[in-house]
């Protein structure tokens, strides 16, 4: 004998209905079933409650006392049910994407276009230098210059960063030695942090400048690129930022270092079409803008 433990919940919908609209026809039309259903679904959650909750009459149906306690309290459960799925829609099209600072401008000068075919998508771009967690939710997706090894993430190799050396015409213009780009021992230079996350970069200054004189540092490529601009010494740059600095001057056609950047995301992401999309949209970009990024063409 059925309990009141086993009756089923989407039989309320039903109940809710015929409430409404007083008439299992009205019920019916609502919800663009047959009228024999919903007397079906009302019969089944009223033995499984064990008591009417309306009463069927030559005017429609009117509720018993327990009919008018419970609708209410499905309406209630109805509400919450449609901000639990308009919570779930509004998440599931939110995408946050983390992207190195120093490729933050390219990504959202991209943006703007893109919109105008995924307005349904809500890409929030985060400029970070600090790699997110993404087993934390921190973000959806990143882009990272730093590799990670996780069997829960996926990883992929979306293009690389070339770097050369340069200079601004205050800084050559006040140094009369020559420029070695392999040697600069007697220059005075900005460089990175030790601790860079752009490592390949740290390392090249580290074996290429050990006998000059670092009068800046900063893990932050633009402070590099500022550094640079104002004169205060040479700088390895990435070429994508370096070359649309018209006051720069690019020291060699050599590309002295470069890394790879990778594209990182949750297995589970993959299931999601705004994530699918997102993604894409990162690989095209990335794609068109590759020698630009590896620094053999000019920005």
């Amino acid at each position: 004998m059925p309990t009141i433990d086993d009756f089923n919940w989407d039989d309320l919908r039903f109940f809710l209905r015929a409430a409404q609209t007083k008439t299992l026809a009205g019920a019916a039309r609502s919800m663009g079933v047959e009228h024999s259903t919903i007397g079906r679904r009302l019969s089944a959650l009223e033995h499984a409650l064990g008591a009417p909750l309306v009463l069927r009459g030559p005017d429609g149906l009117t509720l018993t006392p327990l009919g008018e306690r419970v609708a209410p309290l499905v309406e209630e459960v109805e509400r919450a049910v449609s901000a639990v799925r308009a919570a779930a829609k509004s998440q599931a099209e939110r995408v946050r994407l983390s992207v190195p600072q120093a490729l933050t401008g390219l990504f959202t000068q991209a943006l703007a276009s893109w919109r105008l075919d995924h307005a349904d998508i809500s890409l929030e771009i985060i400029g970070a230098n600090r790699p997110p967690d993404l087993k934390r939710g921190e973000v959806d997706l990143a882009v990272l210059v730093k590799n990670v090894t996780d069997d829960d993430l996926v990883r992929r190799t979306i293009g690389e960063v070339g770097w050369s050396l340069y200079a601004a015409d205050t800084y050559l213009a006040r140094r009369s030695a020559a420029i070695d780009p392999h040697d600069l021992s007697g220059h005075e230079i900005v460089a990175l942090a030790s601790d860079s996350t752009a490592a390949p970069a740290a390392k090249w200054l580290a074996e290429h400048a050990a006998k000059a004189t670092v009068v800046s540092r900063s893990n932050a490529s633009a402070s590099l690129v500022a550094a640079a601009v104002a004169g205060a010494g040479l700088a390895l740059l990435p070429c994508f930022l370096a070359e649309v600095e018209p006051t720069l001057k690019r020291l060699t056609p050599d590309v002295l270092t470069k890394h790879p950047v990778w594209l990182v995301y949750r297995r589970e992401h993959r299931v999601a079409e705004p994530i699918r999309v997102v993604i894409r949209f990162v690989i095209d970009l990335m794609r068109k803008h590759a020698g630009q990024l590896k620094g053999i063409t000019r920005g």
